[in-house]
């Protein structure tokens, strides 16, 4: 028993080289090293998490925000204005084509009416929409293609043609997205030709429910809203120095084509050609109420 506490106390007092001494405390330091690299990626990865939640969240706050209160916003992230939760637009049928150098590019809007208790008030309009846009498109190629054989048997060339670049369009444009209406344009234009560009327009009241016609719009007054497209035909003639035509033009009536923009006003379309030179392009004329 006494020889094995000797050995022990021998051992315990057995003297640790320099150099050892020196590498224990290299890997204790090594150790400790490691620990807090350890600690500190797991503190980073966590704050790296909560920005990244904290982002999401804010990404999914501006989402909202953006749709709920931004006509671009909403139309770029899926083309689906909403107003007043009754009514929104999408694209119906998008597609692009080209044919013996000609080319069409057409996007068909459809209306849809959220409200049950409006279902099936946008079948009638989204019918007429969706007819204008594919007989546009039709119309639109069948003059080109004449236009393209007048050019060839005349002496122009294949090159010669496809360097007029022809362009066909059919489009739509949301006028107005607010709470209380809905108004929106369809076009169709050739690149080569503004005299047979075309559009039709359609307004929706929310409050009403219902499409709305000038009379509508106007109050069912339309020698006023005329009187004041002939007071700006005056001041328009004076800033461009450009005649219009209003001497020729029959008055303003029921027909005429309008739409309502994001300050409530109608908005009086003249096509081009309708009421000034072709080159002035369309005219449009604001009734502020």
């Amino acid at each position: 028993m006494k020889e094995m506490e000797d050995t022990k106390k021998s051992y315990e007092n057995i003297p640790i080289p320099a150099e050892l001494s020196k590498r224990v405390q290299l890997e204790i330091e090594k150790a400790n090293a490691n620990q807090k690299r350890k600690a500190i990626h797991i503190q980073r990865r966590r704050i790296l998490m909560k920005k990244t939640a904290i982002a999401a969240t804010a990404a999914v706050v501006l989402l909202t925000t953006g749709l709920n209160t931004s006509q671009t916003f909403a139309q770029e992230l899926g083309g689906i204005p909403v107003v007043g939760s009754i009514a929104r637009v999408l694209t119906f049928r998008s597609y692009e084509t080209e044919k013996t150098d000609i080319k069409t590019s057409v996007d068909i809007p459809t209306i849809e009416m959220i409200s049950t208790e409006l279902d099936g008030l946008e079948k009638g309009v989204n019918k007429e929409i969706y007819a204008f846009c594919e007989q546009y498109a039709e119309e639109a190629q069948a003059r080109a293609e004449e236009y393209r054989q007048a050019f060839l048997e005349t002496g122009g060339t294949e090159e010669e043609w496809a360097a007029h670049d022809i362009k066909i369009k059919v489009w739509y444009d949301v006028k107005a997205f607010t709470g209380d209406y809905l108004s929106i344009a369809v076009m169709g234009t050739d690149s080569w030709s503004n005299a047979s560009a075309d559009a039709k327009y359609y307004t929706f009241d929310a409050k009403a429910g219902k499409w709305l016609t000038l009379s509508d719009v106007l109050d069912g007054d339309l020698k006023s809203a005329e009187e004041n497209i002939r007071s700006q035909i005056v001041q328009k003639e004076k800033e461009t120095g450009m005649n219009f035509w209003d001497e020729d033009w029959g008055g303003l009536t029921e027909d005429a084509k309008f739409y309502v923009n994001a300050a409530g006003n109608p908005v009086i379309v003249f096509a081009p050609y309708e009421i000034a030179p072709g080159a002035a392009g369309q005219q449009e004329f604001e009734i502020i109420k």
